[in-house]
């Protein structure tokens, strides 16, 4: 009864934590509590991204939530900035070039 309790109060599917958790070479066992606390936190920790990006995105006409919605909230937000390597901005593969050599020709110069 217990565990249908703690399903109930839960939304991602605690397999695919214990998964990922288990992946980590230094994880030979997992406690079913810390298990249901780390698989809680996440999903906690991706609503609270989730509704941060809602409120600051730029797009107020619709209620939709885009990856550059994410993206910006990762950039510009301190609680979220160490997302930037997994969320990074898009940009068009010209501009990244571009930007490419001009890091280039700012390196020759030295």
């Amino acid at each position: 009864s217990e565990n249908k309790t703690e399903a109930k109060a839960i939304s991602l599917p605690i397999s695919r934590v214990r998964l990922i958790m288990k992946s980590s070479p230094d994880v030979s066992s997992i406690n079913q509590d810390a298990l249901f606390l780390t698989t809680k936190a996440t999903e906690l920790f991706v609503q609270h991204l989730a509704l941060t990006s809602f409120n600051n995105r730029s797009q107020t006409e619709a209620n939709t939530l885009n990856y550059s919605d994410l993206a910006k909230t990762a950039e510009e937000s301190d609680t979220f900035h160490f997302l930037t390597d997994i969320l990074p901005k898009k940009i068009l593969a010209q501009d990244y070039l571009k930007s490419l050599e001009q890091m280039q020709d700012e390196d020759s110069d030295f």
